[in-house]
């Protein structure tokens, strides 16, 4: 049976794993929507690169401006997608920034930045879309998450760990308060992939210098090999398309059975035996308070 042809927007594509995951989507017969911000100036070479995907693989995926800190911003991109299909299936929660540094060293502002990215971004494309689907009751959302949420993580990436922890706490809430429109969710975690996502790369660094300074005699040769240490328990064979292949394997699963949390972590830091437990824990939970209908068939395993 030829699998359904969903509507798809993916937030944060412009590369790494959004980008990873809008064409692998497409590339799986879906009619895909990646957003991005500055589709005209930094990433006009990403634009153009999913115009030629299109051309050269015949397969249904544009770029639209989607800047997911500015709410006018997302609604023009989702009203765009509506306007030319109709509908909106799934919607992929995956844009987000990653900072490294003591977390003293960050100011205010600087967490609050990152807390937007990662967390009020995911806020400002659900008022968006989810009208539409409630209307149609139906659709999907998946929430790109991070293993550090449960699993072993190492310091000096607080702002970032705080973030993805609190997004998780969100989709969990938003998961029961949708499932009686038919809107079903997925967390996909991906542990830390050392390449393919430029997440340290493009890392932030803390705006207070020299708060930042006062911790390199005694932190400094910890921090510098954190992330060789990191890429040295990633086991060999093992690529950050695995978490693109992971979301498109969830999107193209029966309504129903989806899974309500997924993991791709190759290093095995330990998030997966934690949630499972931890999701075990929540539908107990959820079942002795008497609202055991707001869980999903697969709230735990």
């Amino acid at each position: 049976m030829k699998p359904q042809q969903n509507v798809v927007v993916v937030t944060g594509a412009s590369s790494g794993f959004g980008n990873l995951t809008a064409r692998a989507l497409a590339e799986a017969g879906h009619i895909v929507y990646a957003g991005m911000r500055a589709t005209t100036d930094r990433n006009a070479s990403a634009v153009a690169a999913l115009a030629q995907l299109q051309q050269d693989r015949g397969v249904r995926i544009a770029a639209v401006e989607m800047d997911v800190q500015e709410q006018e911003s997302v609604d023009t991109a989702i009203d765009r997608v509506l306007r030319e299909q109709g509908r909106i299936d799934v919607v992929v929660h995956n844009a987000g920034h990653m900072v490294l540094g003591p977390a003293e060293a960050f100011t205010v502002a600087q967490l609050a930045d990152v807390y937007d990215i990662n967390v009020l971004s995911t806020q400002r494309v659900n008022r968006a879309v989810l009208p539409a689907m409630r209307h149609r009751r139906q659709g999907l959302l998946v929430w790109v998450g991070s293993s550090s949420t449960r699993g072993g993580h190492p310091p000096f990436l607080a702002p970032y760990f705080a973030a993805k922890a609190a997004m998780d706490a969100l989709a969990e809430s938003y998961a029961a308060e949708l499932v009686k429109f038919g809107i079903e969710t997925t967390l996909v975690v991906p542990g830390a992939y050392p390449s393919g996502t430029n997440h340290f790369a493009h890392a932030g660094v803390p705006a207070d210098a020299p708060r930042a300074a006062a911790y390199d005699a005694p932190y400094g040769r910890l921090r510098d090999t954190m992330t060789t240490a990191l890429s040295g328990i990633f086991p060999p064979g093992h690529e950050a398309a695995e978490v693109a292949e992971d979301i498109v394997r969830v999107i193209g699963l029966p309504h129903g059975e989806r899974p309500f949390r997924t993991h791709v972590d190759p290093s095995r830091d330990g998030s997966e035996v934690v949630s499972v437990v931890y999701d075990r824990v929540r539908a107990e939970f959820f079942h002795r308070i008497g609202i055991g209908e707001l869980l999903t068939p697969h709230a735990s395993l």
